[in-house]
C-alpha cells in the first residue's frame, strides 16, 4: 500500500476525525457540522489529487481562495491553519498506523509538501489581505528565543 492508496481507503475517516476536531476552534463551531465537512472534504480530496498528480497548483489556488473567504468571514489566520494542520496530523498518524516504516519518508513528505505548500499560500495571502486593510498587528517573537 502507498499512501494514494492508503487516503483513498481510510478517506472517509480521515474526512471524519477532522470534521470532529475542526468543532474545538471558534469559528468552525459556528459555521457547523456538515459545513465543515464539506469544507475538509474538499481540503482532503485536493491533498489527494496533488500527491496523485505530485502537481501542488490545485492546493496554492484553493489556499488562496480559502484565505481570502476565512479572512473576509473574520477567521483568524490561526484558525484556519489549525484547519490544515488537523488533517495533515490525522493522515500522519494514518500513515504510521497503516504503512510499513520504509514507507515513512515519502508518504510523510508528500503529504507534508502539499499541506505545506497549502498552509505558506494561505498565510501569505492572509497576510496580503491583512497589510491592505492595515489591519496588521506587529508580531512579538520574543518568545520563540528565550533561552538562547
Amino acid at each position: 500500500m502507498d499512501l494514494v492508496q492508503l487516503l483513498e481507503t481510510e478517506g472517509d475517516a480521515i474526512v471524519a476525525e477532522a470534521t470532529d476536531s475542526l468543532s474545538r476552534l471558534r469559528h468552525y463551531a459556528a459555521s457547523g457540522a456538515e459545513e465543515n465537512r464539506q469544507r475538509i472534504s474538499k481540503l482532503f480530496a485536493l491533498t489527494l489529487d496533488c500527491v496523485r498528480t505530485k502537481n501542488l497548483l490545485p492546493m496554492l489556488e484553493h489556499a488562496h481562495q480559502v484565505a481570502q473567504e476565512r479572512h473576509r468571514d473574520g477567521f483568524d489566520l490561526q484558525e484556519v491553519h489549525a484547519a490544515f494542520n488537523v488533517l495533515e496530523e490525522i493522515i500522519w498518524q494514518r500513515i504510521t498506523a497503516r504503512l510499513a516504516p520504509q514507507d515513512y519518508p515519502e508518504a510523510f513528505g508528500l503529504a507534508s509538501t502539499v499541506l505545506g505548500a497549502g498552509k505558506q499560500a494561505l498565510a501569505v495571502e492572509y497576510v496580503t489581505l491583512a497589510s491592505q486593510r492595515g489591519t496588521v498587528e506587529s508580531l512579538d517573537l520574543s518568545a520563540l528565543f528565550q533561552g538562547t
